[in-house]
């Protein structure tokens, strides 16, 4: 039995330690928000926060997170979630759509850790979120447009 503390709720999970985060939230708790991609954390679309950092869940045994805080993008809260969401739904950001739960997790990371990005820092921390819509300028303007936000 593993206890892992999702978006401030302890879970208690009855899986294989190795098993990777991702299908824990996945099939074990039906928290379907998280995506499968490529499964060997090169896509980002597995994309989750642990103690605040993004992690890709894909290749992160759950025994490994034990003791950690983990928010998937159901739990996603605070100032720079809210500007986030924000400003993706303001630049309409999503095509497809099933990248951006990853994207969202990285862009509010970046915003949390720093409220004014420079171009490089936004793409050193989207580097690896992979969209195959290419919406990569609406996803890079709403970055900006959430930094401002979140200094407001």
């Amino acid at each position: 039995m593993i206890s892992l503390d999702i978006n401030g709720k302890v879970r208690e999970v009855d899986v294989a330690d190795d098993m990777p985060l991702l299908w824990v939230l996945r099939d074990e708790l039906n928290m379907t928000g998280t995506k499968f991609g490529c499964g060997v954390a090169q896509c980002g679309a597995c994309t989750v926060h642990v103690d605040g950092q993004p992690t890709r869940s894909c290749q992160l045994p759950a025994s490994a997170a034990v003791g950690a805080k983990i928010t998937t993008i159901e739990g996603l809260s605070g100032k720079a979630a809210a500007a986030v969401q924000k400003a993706w739904a303001d630049l309409d950001v999503v095509q497809c759509g099933y990248c951006q739960s990853g994207q969202v997790m990285a862009a509010t990371a970046l915003i949390a850790e720093n409220q004014n990005p420079t171009d490089a820092d936004i793409e050193a921390a989207m580097d690896g979120n992979v969209c195959r819509c290419a919406t990569y300028v609406r996803i890079k303007a709403a970055v900006k447009q959430a930094a401002k936000l979140a200094r407001t």
